[in-house]
């Protein structure tokens, strides 16, 4: 046994458990920091830009010839592109769970390279960018301007130039995004006029342009070769590319034979302006520049926000005049303290766990056994999950937290043990070695199970198996470190500090203790009441106050010691005599349920139809949303609404914002949709981010009132745009805000109108879906008796099944179309391309070239002054030089008129496709919302329109009920284990039929708290399956030993239930306090802790009080039905062998050899075939028939005829007998079947 080498060698234990838990501190503090494990999907982004493109050319001419080639890449899940009518094109690559991000960005680069060729010749000379795409902001710093003395192009470089950079190359930091970045550039606004007065066109400007600013390398005088004699060798160099505005003016675009010269300012206004003004930010009104910060997915979330707030902070001591940064949006915050919640919770259960020990164990000197297991588990824990390389993240530190009440419960189970015998005049040594011997089995059997119940966890994939297994992992190492401890230190520490009640030192506490907290109390309390001024100084007087308080403390805990001890004395008493009662009345009840065991079975059958019944009608979630402190608020103007009328909005948004209860402040940027991911002049969007979770206690400021409010603002205040105010996504980095998204796809070419119809069509006939109300639920009455029901719908009551629906999708925005008449242009003898580039380089934009400055380098750009350019006149009175030299306007070229287009086109896997947002309506389960939406889409949508689901909605309909598959194999894993550890199929059976009913109190406690069936309910249905197997294995391995010495199966069940019930209450009492901090808890990640602690609350109360009544009349059951013929153990174990050997195909061999054996072993033929002669064997068969006939008659393995009949007739099954006589070769003898007379 190996506790007794530990029981004599006390040190030896110490000195492992001091190493796991110095291994696990260590690994704590270089653990990285995250909110959540990496579960979002990796993702690529390809970006390019056409410069005055619409949305259809940018899909036309670049979308669907770089598509074509990424459609398909290795391990890709979907992908999604969006074009707009600024030219831009943006694309993400969505791949599966667990590619390589780096992979991945190489994959999909090949594929874009491919289709470099058939891309506009722009986009040759200017490029497309393929880059990771981090999952989500770390965090955003802004840099504004208070004074307003910078406007946004200058905080724009400064920024680009002078922190951009620095932040970047911070360890841990993947990249930085600028939000209302405006480059420098050259910009040359030509005048159309001036140049249609000189017979000249904006071409003959691009031209001098190319020709005259250029990077040359003008070589060297007197390189090599040369004669010899040379001296000097001298670099030649030139002013190649123009730097000064000046030297852009002076440029020469054309020049006449008579001397005479025209520049370009003759015909244009050159200045250093931005290269894009679309976008525009703002910080409570003064514009912006928005840095977001992305981390590393393996970084420590806060270490590196940490150094990017110092950077920033060190770079902050050189800004110029007028220059600040504020951090307005910063994830950290949420993650410290949701970690640190966490953490408090910990130490909350660890505390609640400790009473619950003492109040059983009554005496520190067996509590400490328990209690000492706690630090060891669960420190020692970290030191394996670094060497998996887990983070430390919410689910990790969930599983610690559940752990608490799990670890504690093998040393109990020793303690008690111990005790047991120490009760009945054994010393402390041999009391522990008679109780080792005794609980090792059901220790092993434990910790087995519930470690086997999370071994199905580990092999998940998707966002589930993100989710599952680093929660699972945690929970299934700390209780293997736990049951090693309980092996080795726990019965090492027993035989040390416990001794007979009579001998004294069994106190609940030891005097230093109550001393102690004596001092805590007068330090923390009785200080501050008696100089409340000096809390906060660190003068003489305060130490002198705070050290003769804690002194004071330290005294009166000493001498009321005594006095607190006899208390607790008096009631550990009383409390020993209810228990004794309480113990009396169960054991009688269960004597009285295993009469009535019909009966109890057919009760048991009602609580699995209420168990099936719930978890059908019980709303089905994936991920539920969170108070995280900020919202996110899309704004969409009218349609071809102005970048300066959208900023003015946003303005009058902010200003609303700032007057609701709550708001801390704002960050807007205006021309540009986050919920999109793409630009538009009627675009907005604004991070509103709340005060601190200390400050927000109370409903009225939780998240969603706040978004409620802003809501009803905006609609009565700001009429003329239509804002949705949005909580953040459940995972970061999947979608932009939570609910669903679903693509409807136009697969037919239908055009984007009939899109857009079909599109608003399904989403008004969305909105009048209605699910009925149940009335008949079974947990109706225990509702109402638990006081959490309130009055029963009427019958065929209805509601909205689905809210929050919406479509940005528009196709009929105004625009303008050119008409070009393709007859006349041949007439005025004017080229399709000279008509074309006018309209592109005047109206849109020309990129030429680039210069150099700041040390970086620029564009040159090319664009007609803003004057000519704000209407269709304008337009129409450009001119294009035809053939003769002859300026010819455009209005008698092509015919512009009023048109309407998309302002975004978004395709989805290839097809253009107009998204849909929305969500389940609370109580609606989101299956039930996704399942609706498909029915409505299939009835309402034309033929050539398909739908197909994207973000966190495909990802829940990729999971599919995975976690209740895993449920299903964690059942099996526990099954199997027990089988193995009780050499039994018939015995595991009353351990496992147990198992449905933590289901059951699991359900009434998510029913009756209003919550659903998310992926953290069902998390903790997978540990409720070890927990209540842990319940049911004390009842029934005591139960198998007494059987085994020879009691009844009644006697044997109730002196099982008699003697283990108190252990139970108490392991079970110690996990649910330990749970207690989770349902209670407030602040940052409060949803998911009470949601997990509720699931586990209600199911670890359901399975003990159901397990303790239940599991004896299982037991008593299936031990009855196993000595029938039915259920006889051989006949099991023959057919469980039957199985495995029909599934792994032995019995063919077996089959074969007993064959052989048969021929070579028959007296008739003495060895020799039907011909006579000696059969040939192998090597193999030579070598077993060797080692039969040479073993010995004596001993334990002499098998005698007589053995085997004498077994035969124990039970054994008729059969052939095998003899073996001096030595010689065994024979075979058919034995016939007894008769039935």
């Amino acid at each position: 046994m190996i506790s007794r080498f530990f029981i004599d060698r006390p040190i030896f234990a110490s000195v492992l458990s001091i190493m796991i838990t110095l291994a696990g501190a260590i690994a704590l503090f270089a653990m990285p920091i995250a909110l959540y494990p990496p579960i979002s999907p990796p993702v690529v982004q390809v970006d390019c830009r056409f410069p005055g493109a619409s949305a259809q050319v940018v899909a036309e001419s670049v979308a669907t010839p770089i598509e074509e080639q990424v459609n398909g890449v290795e391990d890709m899940m979907y992908m999604s592109s969006q074009c707009t009518n600024d030219g831009s094109y943006n694309l993400t690559v969505t791949f599966k769970h667990g590619v390589d991000l780096n992979v991945a960005q190489v994959l999909v680069q090949n594929r874009v390279s491919l289709a470099i060729p058939r891309l506009p010749d722009v986009l040759k000379q200017t490029g497309v960018t393929t880059r990771k795409k981090s999952p989500d902001i770390l965090m955003a710093i802004a840099i504004n301007s208070p004074d307003s003395s910078r406007d946004q192009l200058y905080l724009s470089n400064y920024a680009l130039m002078h922190i951009k950079d620095e932040l970047a190359r911070v360890k841990g930091v993947s990249d930085v995004n600028m939000m209302g970045q405006r480059d420098y550039s050259m910009r040359i606004w030509v005048d159309p006029e001036q140049l249609a007065a000189r017979s000249m066109t904006a071409g003959d400007v691009v031209a001098a342009l190319r020709s005259q600013n250029m990077q040359v390398a003008t070589g060297q005088i007197g390189q090599p070769p040369v004669a010899s004699g040379q001296r000097t060798q001298l670099t030649l160099s030139t002013m190649g590319r123009l730097v000064e505005v000046e030297q852009f003016e002076n440029v020469i675009v054309r020049a006449t034979p008579e001397g005479r010269v025209v520049r370009i300012k003759d015909v244009a206004r050159v200045e250093l302006g931005s290269k894009n003004e679309d976008v525009s930010g703002r910080v409570n009104g003064n514009p912006t520049v928005s840095l977001a910060v992305f981390q590393l997915p393996d970084a420590n979330a806060l270490d590196v926000a940490d150094v990017v707030k110092a950077k920033i902070a060190e770079l902050s001591a050189d800004f110029p005049p007028g220059v600040k940064y504020e951090i307005r949006y910063d994830t950290t915050p949420f993650i410290r303290e949701s970690i640190e919640e966490v953490f408090k919770t910990l130490r909350e259960a660890i505390v609640l766990v400790a009473v619950v020990v003492l109040l059983f164990l009554q005496s520190w000197r067996s509590s400490i056994i328990p209690l000492i297991a706690v630090p060891v588990a669960i420190v020692g824990t970290f030191a394996v999950l670094i060497a998996m390389d887990f983070t430390l993240n919410n689910l990790t530190l969930f599983g610690l937290v559940l752990a608490i009440g799990i670890v504690v419960d093998d040393a109990i189970v020793v303690v008690e043990a111990v005790e047991h015998h120490i009760e009945r005049g054994l010393n402390p040594r041999a009391a522990t070695i008679k109780a080792m011997e005794e609980v090792s089995g059901p220790v092993i059997a434990i910790g087995l199970v519930l470690s086997a119940v999370f071994v199905p966890c580990a092999f998940i994939s998707g966002i589930v198996g993100q989710f599952f297994r680093q929660f699972a992992l945690t929970i299934a190492t700390s209780t293997l470190i736990s049951t090693f401890n309980s092996l080795t230190l726990s019965p090492a520490l027993a035989a040390l500090l416990l001794r007979p009640k009579g001998q004294g030192g069994n106190e609940a506490l030891p005097r230093p203790a109550y001393a102690l907290l004596g001092g805590w109390l007068g330090w923390e309390y009785l200080a501050p009441m008696i100089a409340p001024r000096l809390i906060h100084q660190h003068t003489a007087a305060a130490w002198t106050v705070f050290l003769l308080a804690t002194a004071a403390g330290l005294t009166v805990g000493w001498l009321v010691s005594k006095l607190l001890n006899r208390l607790f004395g008096a009631f550990f008493d009383v409390f020993n005599w209810v228990f004794q009662r309480g113990t009396g009345a169960y054991t009688r009840t269960v004597g009285w349920m295993l009469r009535l065991s019909f009966l109890v079975l057919i009760g048991y059958g009602g609580l699995l139809y209420l168990t099936y019944w719930g978890l059908k009608h019980t709303p089905a979630g994936f991920i539920p949303s969170q108070d995280m402190g900020y919202l996110l608020v899309n704004v969409q103007l009218p349609d071809s609404a102005a970048s300066e009328r959208s900023a003015a909005v946003m303005g009058r948004l902010e200003k609303i914002a700032h007057e609701i209860p709550g708001v801390k402040h704002t960050q807007s940027t205006s021309g540009m949709s986050l919920l999109l991911s793409a630009n538009g002049s009627n675009f907005g969007s604004m991070f509103v981010i709340l005060d601190e979770f200390s400050k927000r206690r109370t409903p009225d400021l939780s998240s969603d009132f706040i978004a409620k409010k802003l809501r009803e603002r905006y609609e009565n205040d700001v009429p003329e745009a239509i804002m949705t105010v949005l909580g953040p996504p459940p995972v970061r980095g999947v979608g932009r805000a939570g609910g669903f998204k679903l693509m409807v796809e136009d697969r037919g070419d239908l055009g984007s109108r009939t899109l857009q119809g079909q599109t608003e069509n399904l989403v008004d006939q969305a909105k009048n879906l209605k699910v009925e109300v149940a009335t008949d639920s079974p947990f109706d009455g225990l509702q109402k008796w638990l006081g959490g029901s309130k009055e029963p719908p009427k019958e065929g009551a209805q509601k909205p099944a689905l809210v929050g629906l919406t479509s940005v999708f528009r196709a009929n925005v105004p625009q303008l179309y050119a008409e070009v008449n393709r007859k006349e242009c041949m007439a005025k003898e004017v080229q399709l391309k000279d008509l074309f580039d006018t309209l592109r380089i005047y109206l849109g934009s020309l990129y030429v070239n680039d210069f150099n400055r700041f040390g970086r380098t620029w564009q040159v750009i090319v664009q007609a002054d803003s004057k000519f350019r704000n209407s269709i006149d304008d337009a129409k009175r450009l001119k294009v030089r035809n053939a003769k030299g002859t300026m010819v306007p455009v209005a008698a070229l092509a015919d512009i008129r009023e048109d309407t287009g998309p302002l975004v086109l978004t395709r989805y896997n290839m097809y253009p496709a107009a998204p849909v947002n929305g969500s389940s309506a609370p109580g609606v389960s989101s299956g039930t919302g996704i399942e609706l939406m498909e029915r409505l889409a299939k009835a309402e949508l034309l033929p050539s329109m398909a739908t197909e689901w994207t973000e966190l909605a495909y990802l829940e309909i990729q999971a599919g009920n995975t976690a209740m598959i895993v449920f299903g194999f964690a059942v099996v894993m526990v099954f199997l284990v027990l089988a193995a550890q009780y050499e039994s199929w018939s015995l595991p059976l009353a351990v496992i039929l147990v198992v449905p009913m933590c289901l059951l109190g699991s359900i009434i406690g998510v029913r009756y708290s209003g919550s659903d069936i998310n992926i953290f309910t069902q998390i903790g249905f997978v540990v409720l399956v070890g927990l209540a197997s842990k319940n049911a294995i004390l009842i029934v391995e005591f139960s198998k030993s007494l059987r085994d010495q020879g009691e009844s199966p009644r006697e044997a069940t109730l002196q099982a239930c008699r003697l283990r019930l108190r252990p139970i209450v108490m392991t079970s009492l110690a996990f649910i306090l330990g749970v207690v901090p989770l349902i209670t808890s407030h602040g940052a990640g409060a949803e998911m802790r009470r949601i997990l602690g509720t699931t586990v609350f209600s199911g670890m109360i359901g399975v003990t009080i159901f397990g303790i009544f239940l599991t004896p009349v299982f037991f008593y059951v299936i031990d009855r039905l196993s000595g029938s013929r039915l259920l006889h153990l051989k006949w099991i174990e023959r057919v469980s062998e039957a199985l495995l050997g029909i599934l792994s195909l032995r019995f063919l061999r077996r089959l074969g050899r007993r064959s052989r054996r048969l021929s070579i072993a028959s007296p008739s033929s003495n060895g020799h075939d039907t011909n006579g002669h000696i059969p040939i064997l192998s090597k193999a068969e030579s070598r077993e028939l060797a080692s039969i006939a040479s073993t010995p008659r004596n001993g334990a393995e002499h098998h005698s005829e007589q053995a085997l009949v004498d077994s035969k007739g124990n039970g054994s099954a008729p059969g052939p007998t095998i003899t073996q006589t001096n030595g010689m070769a065994p024979h075979v003898h058919e034995t016939p079947p007894p008769s039935n007379g």
